[in-house]
């Protein structure tokens, strides 16, 4: 049985899910990250590392952090996510930027505070006390921030390739066009770009469409909006790649959004 269940205050998203044979999609988020594993064992790979989430286990994702996810048996698992704003998250921490040090920890309190969250959001709390307790988790979460000198800043081709797919959702990838802006082939790009990003440019870019889709659902409430503003053939062709991603077809999503 699958239950993906996504509620939206104005300034967080929160996933409450429950599966046994679903499996993610290798994709990655503009967002912030931050869950909590309640049943089971949640396995993924992490920037190709895997990694293992046991009940309490506080799960850590950077932004743009490539990932999957599944169950590690049929005993399935129950989990919360939430997905934080990077502008705001920097906006509580006077303009500074989260990197978290390890994508796991056990940490009962962080814990704690991640479920009232998702709690609040889930059950359409006071928006006051949403932002509240926001505020309280990312300065929990700083705690659990990477040093600045041991991040390596990202290959400077991959993070102007990012940026260009990002902004050219509505079209289809041009790999021709965007490998020749950097002075190399087609497949010397690609070579380039999944060595250091660990996707390819086409799974990138779809995973950049299915983004643009969700911020348009949660814009408009409306899926056929989505479909035409991000390029999609068809309301099939982005349900398809959506529920990939989120685990809920773009239709059933714009449905929570609306309840």
């Amino acid at each position: 049985m699958e239950q993906f269940s996504y509620k939206k205050s104005e300034d967080v998203l929160a996933l409450s899910a429950s599966f046994t044979d679903f499996t993610y999609k290798k994709h990655c988020h503009e967002e912030y990250a931050v869950g909590v594993t309640l049943r089971g064992i949640q396995q993924y790979h992490l920037d190709g590392h895997y990694q293992a989430s046991h009940p309490n286990g506080v799960m850590l994702f950077n932004r743009e952090q490539l990932h999957d996810g599944s169950s590690y048996d049929k005993e399935g698992i129950d989990y919360v996510m939430l997905y934080l704003k990077p502008e705001l998250v920097e906006e509580i921490m006077g303009k500074k930027e989260l990197r978290f040090s390890t994508p796991i920890v056990y940490d009962p309190k962080l814990a704690r505070s991640i479920l009232m969250l998702n709690d609040a959001v889930q059950h359409r709390q006071d928006e006051a006390e949403c932002s509240t307790g926001l505020f309280d988790l990312v300065h929990m979460l700083a705690r659990e921030e990477q040093p600045a000198r041991l991040w390596k800043p990202q290959d400077s081709l991959v993070r102007k390739a990012k940026e260009m797919m990002f902004c050219n959702t509505a079209d289809v990838l041009k790999l021709d066009d965007l490998s020749a802006s950097f002075g190399l082939s087609k497949f010397q790009f690609i070579r380039e770009f999944k060595a250091h990003a660990g996707i390819s440019p086409y799974q990138f870019f779809l995973n950049c469409k299915v983004e643009h889709a969700r911020q348009s659902l949660e814009k408009h409430k409306d899926i056929y909006t989505a479909v035409a503003d991000c390029g999609f053939v068809d309301l099939t062709h982005l349900n398809r790649h959506f529920k990939r991603v989120f685990g809920v077809t773009a239709h059933d999503y714009v449905l929570q959004l609306k309840r």
